[in-house]
């Protein structure tokens, strides 16, 4: 299995999420692992890469703007956003970019 997510033809949206966490876990893991879970389910949801040492960077892939949008609505997904604020991340920056080429090997 690839750990590079197959997309589509473009074009497609990415949502880049650049974090910065603390050093304790308190319920990340859990949470982490639920979130995966949830928007495997999403409508619209391609897929993701995720990468963390100091810094993480997950990138998500989605169909169309709504479907991110839909997500950011998700209750559950509001949970875990509002915790990240207050428990697990010093910073991040979230960049929702369309996707209009991409290239592979």
């Amino acid at each position: 299995m690839s750990i590079v997510t197959n997309t589509p033809k473009p074009p497609y949206y990415a949502v880049i999420f650049t974090s910065q966490k603390i050093t304790e876990d308190k319920g990340y893991g859990e949470m982490s692992d639920k979130m995966v879970e949830l928007v495997s389910k999403q409508d619209g949801f391609l897929g993701f890469e995720s990468a963390r040492k100091d810094l993480g960077i997950t990138v998500s892939y989605w169909r169309d703007e709504e479907s991110i949008k839909k997500w950011k609505a998700n209750l559950e997904h509001q949970e875990a956003q509002k915790l990240g604020k207050e428990l697990w991340y010093k910073q991040y920056k979230i960049r929702i970019a369309k996707v209009e080429r991409d290239y592979e090997l």
